[in-house]
């Protein structure tokens, strides 16, 4: 129950609004256009099944694999947590 300035359901529509924004930056990262035969890292052949299940894919699953790894998600709330509005 939403108590103050803010009205009932704004939490849960700050928690649906997170997540809507982290599933369109999710699909925006998604791989498009037509699939590599050779990885762009390493050179090495995608298999066909990995080309077909994934549109656009450029890399082997290795190398997928350690940039997936490397890559660096911050998961800063750009609206602030709710207890910091509850302070």
């Amino acid at each position: 129950m939403a108590t103050g300035w803010a009205h009932d359901g704004a939490v849960q529509e700050q928690i649906d609004s997170t997540i809507d924004d982290a599933v369109q930056r999710a699909r925006q990262q998604l791989p498009q256009g037509p699939s590599a035969e050779y990885c762009q890292n390493c050179d090495e052949p995608i298999p066909e099944g990995r080309r077909q299940a994934i549109a656009g894919v450029q890399l082997c699953i290795a190398c997928q694999t350690l940039e997936d790894q490397q890559a660096s998600h911050s998961g800063y709330n750009r609206r602030a947590s709710k207890d910091s509005q509850l302070r």
